[in-house]
C-alpha cells in the first residue's frame, strides 16, 4: 500500500516507517497537517497513520481535514493518550481504526489486513452489482467467431500493460463487459473499476462527476466530492461513450492522460492521478474530428490500442451460445426450470437482425424466461418484433405487433444506423438525454 505517516515524534515515525517498508509498503512521513496535505496533492494514498497530538494541532481537526481532502482515504489514529471517548469520536469522524501507543509491528499488520479486507468486500459488492447490469453475464471473454476471438486475444495481450485502450462498436456489442474483463486481467485488478457514462449528464455535472468539486463550486454543491478519477485511484477508469464527451471537458481529460494531473471544479489545487483509461464509443471519431467536435490530440492519446467489436448479426455462432447463457442465468436467478428454446423460437432468434446486439438479446431472453411456464421458451414468449420477423427483417407497419414493440424496434434501428446519439435523436424528434435514458433502460427492463 501507499501509506502516509503523520507523527511529530521522529523516533516513533522512523521505527514505524521501517516496519512498514520492511513489509513492502511505500511510506511518506510528515510532521504536520500542512505537510500531509502537500503530500496528498502530489500522490494518492491508501492509508494514513495519524498521531492524535501533533504539537499544537488538534488531531481530530486534522482527521477532518484529511477526510475532506480525500474521502476514500483510510485513516488510522495512533496515540499514547488512548481512551474510549476519543476512540468513539475518531470513529464518528470517519477513522478506519484506532491504535494505542506503544504498538507492535504485528498489531500494525492486523490493522492493515482489516482495512484491505474491508476494501476487498466493498469492491466485491460493486462488482456483483455491476455484474447484474452487464448485457452478457458470465460470457464476456468467450467466442466461437474468429473475428471476435482476434479481438479477445488482443485484449488479453494488452491487459497487463498500462496503455490506454479504446473499444469501438455499435451500442450493445459488449464493450463495457470487455472493459471489465481487461481490468480483471490487468495488474490493477485488485483496485477499483469505475465507470463514467459521458452522455448521461450536463457538461457541468459531468465535469464534477469526473474530477470532483469543492463546496460551493456551483449551485447545489453543498459538500465536497472527490470525483470518479480519485475513486479509481490505482485502478481503471472506464469512459463509456467517450464520443459524447463535451468539447469543453476534452482538454482536461487530455491533461489527465498526458500529465496525470487535474483540478476539482471550483479549486486551483492540483491533484495527481494514477488511473488506467479505457474508453468506448459507437461514434465515428474520425468524422467527429473533421466536424470539430472531438480533439485530434485526445483521440490519439485514447487510441493507443483500438479494439473493434463486431455486431451480433455478424456473430451467428455466438448468438446461440449467448442465448443459452442468458437462459441459464435468468432461469436460475428467478428459480425456474427451463430446458431450452423450442425449434420455432430458435429459428426466430436466428432470423432477427438484432440491431440492439447483446443488450437487446439479454432483455429478450430475460423477458421470455419471465413469461415462460413450461420447459421450453416458445416464440410467443419472445417480443412481437422478433417472433413475427422474417429472415433478417423487422415487421412492417400493420403487422400483428404492439405499438410499443414497433416504437422500440424503430429506435433500435435508428441507433444501429447512426454513429452519434445527437444524430439519432434528431431523426427521432426527441432530445439526447431522453434517448440515452431509454437506451440505458433496455439494459435492465425487457423490450
Amino acid at each position: 500500500m501507499k501509506i502516509l505517516l503523520i507523527d511529530d515524534e521522529r523516533n516513533i515515525a522512523r521505527m514505524l516507517s521501517v516496519a512498514l517498508e520492511t513489509d513492502g509498503h511505500e511510506v511518506a512521513a510528515v510532521e504536520s497537517s500542512a505537510g500531509a496535505l502537500r503530500q496528498m496533492q502530489k500522490a494518492s494514498f491508501d492509508v494514513a497513520f495519524l498521531d492524535l497530538r501533533l504539537g499544537k494541532e488538534d488531531g481530530m481537526e486534522v482527521l477532518t481535514q484529511l477526510r475532506r481532502a480525500d474521502p476514500g482515504l483510510a485513516i488510522v489514529i495512533i496515540t499514547a493518550y488512548a481512551s474510549i471517548p476519543t476512540a468513539v469520536e475518531a470513529t464518528r469522524l470517519g477513522a478506519a481504526d484506532y491504535l494505542p501507543k506503544p504498538f507492535t509491528p504485528e498489531q500494525v499488520r492486523l490493522v492493515l489486513t482489516r482495512i484491505e479486507k474491508t476494501r476487498g468486500l466493498q469492491r466485491r459488492v460493486e462488482e456483483l452489482e455491476s455484474f447484474f447490469e452487464t448485457p452478457f453475464p458470465g460470457a464476456g471473454s468467450v467466442s466461437d467467431e474468429p473475428a471476435m476471438r482476434d479481438v479477445l486475444d488482443l485484449a488479453n495481450k494488452t491487459a497487463a500493460s498500462h496503455a490506454s485502450i479504446i473499444l469501438l462498436g455499435e451500442s450493445g456489442t459488449g464493450k463495457s463487459v470487455l472493459a471489465r474483463e481487461i481490468h480483471r486481467r490487468s495488474l490493477r485488478a485488485a483496485r477499483a473499476f469505475v465507470t463514467v457514462s459521458c452522455p448521461s449528464l450536463s457538461r457541468e455535472l459531468l465535469e464534477s462527476e469526473l474530477f470532483g468539486h469543492a463546496k460551493g463550486a456551483f449551485t447545489g454543491a453543498v459538500a465536497e466530492t472527490q470525483g470518479k478519477v480519485a475513486a479509481a485511484s490505482g485502478g481503471t477508469l472506464y469512459l463509456d461513450e467517450i464520443g459524447e464527451l463535451p468539447l469543453e471537458i476534452q482538454p482536461k481529460l487530455l491533461r489527465l492522460l498526458q500529465e496525470r494531473e487535474y483540478e476539482r471544479v471550483g479549486e486551483t489545487q492540483t491533484h495527481r492521478a494514477d488511473v488506467r483509461i479505457i474508453s468506448s464509443t459507437n461514434r465515428d471519431l474520425g468524422q467527429a474530428i473533421k466536424e470539430g467536435k472531438f480533439r485530434e490530440d485526445l483521440y490519439y492519446r485514447l487510441n493507443v490500442v483500438a479494439l473493434q467489436l463486431p455486431p451480433l448479426r455478424e456473430r451467428p455462432r455466438d448468438l446461440e451460445q449467448a442465448a443459452a447463457t442468458h437462459l441459464r442465468f435468468f432461469a436460475r436467478q428467478i428459480g425456474k426450470s427451463i430446458d431450452d428454446f423450442s425449434p420455432e423460437a430458435r429459428i426466430a432468434l436466428r432470423r432477427y437482425p438484432w440491431p440492439g446486439n447483446l443488450r437487446e438479446l439479454r432483455n429478450t431472453i430475460e423477458r421470455a424466461v419471465i413469461l415462460s411456464s413450461g420447459p421450453f421458451i416458445e416464440t410467443e414468449h419472445l417480443s412481437g418484433v422478433i417472433s413475427k420477423s422474417g429472415p433478417g427483417h423487422a415487421p412492417e407497419v400493420g403487422a400483428a405487433v404492439t405499438i410499443a414493440d414497433l416504437t422500440d424496434e424503430h429506435i433500435r434501428q435508428v441507433l444501429a444506423k447512426t454513429s452519434r446519439l445527437e444524430e439519432a435523436a434528431e431523426i427521432l424528434g426527441i432530445d439526447v438525454a431522453t434517448l440515452y435514458r431509454r437506451r440505458r433502460k433496455w439494459q435492465t427492463v425487457g423490450p
